[in-house]
């Protein structure tokens, strides 16, 4: 499996990037039909999926990518910006939260795709507002030198146990998946008892990592105990060889939290038929098993191939959370968060 470790250096020395259209297979045709697409899917992961679709299809796609300093924001902001004058026909999120904000300003398309009906209903809008697929986990990552097997947590409750006082970490709860997660909490558990939890962390010395890469490294090399980050972070770890056990936290209550990847098509798409031949192709089975193979996701129809230590969707307990929901505690909560942060 490819990660991103491995084309820090080339991605860093593009020019941002990304927030520029490119071609996925050399110069611009103006005879061959085309796609715009807009991602957040880190571009090591999505782009193979792109060539993909342009060597089944004949369809040119160019893509513009987040990069690692606006994840999930930047093409999102463009996204709002090029609104009177759309240039993209399509976003591929990495998340399931951010087509929300696309939504409540009425820049996506209704669009039921054929693919979609092998999706969980929980992954999709049923009018096709948007569609969830390949799916990253928040996990526990412990790290099992320091963790006896008999003292495994199993729940994110554990992260505020006196045992593990000044051996815990989180990324910043400001940025990425942290984010997400944290608003679920506070869309499950209400205000109270959400805020409770993170003073309880505070308390505990919780340790705020710079992003989940870092609390891999933490996790990994013993600085602490163990923490929460994403499956994608987890398998690396596991793939590097590391002494560490993966832990879907709270499957006997709560459940876990469920991360799709997401796809909206735009409206007044300026390739509206191309737009949704792209989409349809991102729903397929296929794209679910490379998805597995190159990033780690987990497919969320039944069936699907996965290398080993990548699980499926299949017989996980979900955190059961209205995505809407999610979207709107992130921002109201963003005030909060900064002071429990301390900036």
């Amino acid at each position: 499996m490819l990660t991103r470790r491995s084309v820090l250096l080339s991605l860093a020395t593009a020019p941002l990037g990304a927030l520029v259209l490119s071609g996925c297979n050399g110069r611009r045709s103006s005879s061959r039909p085309e796609v715009v697409v807009y991602t957040s899917v880190d571009q090591v992961f999505s782009e193979p999926v792109f060539r993909a679709f342009e060597s089944q299809s004949g369809v040119r796609v160019r893509a513009v990518y987040d990069t690692e300093e606006t994840k999930s924001t930047g093409v999102l902001n463009r996204i709002v910006a090029e609104a009177r004058n759309p240039q993209a026909d399509v976003f591929w999120s990495g998340d399931p939260v951010r087509p929300f904000q696309l939504m409540r300003r009425d820049l996506h398309e209704r669009y039921v795709s054929p693919q979609a009906a092998g999706l969980p209903a929980s992954a999709r809008a049923a009018d096709g507002a948007w569609t969830g697929f390949a799916a990253r986990a928040r996990v526990l990552l412990v790290n099992r030198a320091r963790v006896p097997a008999a003292e495994m947590p199993r729940s994110v409750r554990d992260l505020t146990s006196p045992r593990w006082r000044g051996q815990i970490t989180i990324a910043n709860p400001l940025f990425g998946t942290t984010t997400m997660h944290v608003a679920a909490l506070f869309s499950v558990w209400g205000e109270e008892r959400t805020r409770s939890f993170l003073r309880d962390l505070r308390t505990n010395g919780v340790r705020i990592a710079s992003s989940n890469g870092e609390v891999k490294r933490l996790v990994v090399s013993g600085e602490v105990a163990f923490g929460l980050t994403d499956t994608d972070d987890a398998h690396e770890a596991q793939q590097e060889g590391a002494n560490v056990e993966v832990v879907y936290p709270d499957q006997d209550e709560l459940g876990t939290l469920l991360m799709p990847t997401s796809v909206v098509l735009l409206r007044r798409a300026p390739h509206r038929d191309a737009g949704r031949r792209l989409v349809d192709y991102l729903l397929s089975a296929s794209v679910e098993q490379q998805m597995a193979e190159r990033a780690a996701h987990m497919p969320l129809r039944t069936g699907v191939r996965t290398p080993a230590n990548v699980r499926s969707a299949e017989g996980l307990r979900p955190m059961l959370v209205d995505y809407a929901r999610v979207s709107e505690q992130i921002e109201a909560q963003q005030a909060w968060l900064r002071e429990w942060v301390g900036l």
